[in-house]
């Protein structure tokens, strides 16, 4: 495996998690279980997650709610 030591990786907790997402820890481990959400990795005793994944997680929220803004060009419509 090789590593890219181009990218740095913030690894975030629980409590982090909850108030970037704005969902209980409840709903958070739900929706692991469902596969809906990305999975903790461990550190030692304790879990946290790549904050890259539940950013991606987030953007992936917003196009599902606003499929306009995945348009190319949606930006430049609104402007004209």
């Amino acid at each position: 495996m090789k590593e890219n030591r181009n990218v740095s990786e913030r690894i975030v907790r629980l409590p982090e998690v909850v108030a970037m997402v704005g969902l209980c820890r409840g709903s958070i481990y739900n929706k692991i279980k469902a596969g809906e959400f990305p999975k903790q990795i461990k550190l030692g005793r304790l879990s946290g997650w790549l904050e890259s994944e539940v950013q991606g997680w987030i953007r992936g929220q917003v196009l599902q709610s606003r499929p306009d803004l995945a348009a190319p060009d949606a930006g430049q419509a609104r402007a004209a």
